[in-house]
């Protein structure tokens, strides 16, 4: 792969790390409920989930998804319900700060690695930029090594991005004063996620 191609993959792939989305409310709210640990283990976690997507695409399933317009309806539609379901949990969840402390042990890091995973795996916006991006970069006559590279260019941007939100996130002042609003925190991050269901289907 040349410097050129992978410096221009490599920019896109900050560039959509960078925009704010549901990947970013899930590590602000893993971070705030479970500390540092957990804001990682989520991060790589939807590292992982971006690396399948990168390994689908180079074996072909992204010409599979978008000559079967139905498939990537159940991506969506999935991805929408677990959004909705998260968005549940946000205004169900235990305002106070002693329930939050409470909460936080039950925080585990099992689950913190899979809704790190789903929210990458199900998100259509990361569906899309495989589909119409990605797949553009990929060579037919791309050896193992060009292709190694191209998959942890994607996953390790996306997991660095976001371990250095999760980093930031979790000194103790900002941690303090996070938990202490997590009422609030909780309500918008609810919002948000509403929000980004409705785009999804609209």
């Amino acid at each position: 792969m040349e410097l050129t191609a992978w410096l221009s993959l490599a920019s896109i792939c900050v560039l959509g790390a960078m925009t704010p989305g549901p990947s970013l409310v899930i590590v602000l709210k893993h971070t705030m409920s479970g500390g540092r640990l957990n804001g990682l283990v989520v991060s790589i976690a939807h590292g992982a989930g971006i690396a399948l997507y990168a390994v689908l695409t180079i074996l072909g399933m992204a010409l599979i998804i978008k000559e079967t317009p139905w498939l990537f309806n159940i991506i969506k539609y999935a991805g929408v319900a677990f959004l909705l379901w998260l968005a549940f949990k946000s205004f169900t969840s235990k305002s106070s700060l002693g329930k939050l402390k409470q909460e936080a042990i039950s925080t585990t890091l099992k689950q913190s690695a899979w809704e790190g995973f789903m929210i990458a795996f199900l998100n259509p916006k990361i569906a899309m930029f495989f589909l119409a991006l990605f797949s553009q970069f990929i060579d037919t006559n791309a050896n193992l090594e060009q292709k190694i590279i191209m998959v942890a260019t994607v996953s390790g941007i996306d997991a660095l991005w976001y371990c250095l939100i999760a980093l930031v996130l979790s000194k103790s002042v900002m941690l303090e004063k996070l938990r202490n609003n997590v009422h609030v925190i909780d309500k918008i991050t609810g919002i948000a996620l509403l929000g980004i269901s409705a785009r999804v289907l609209l």
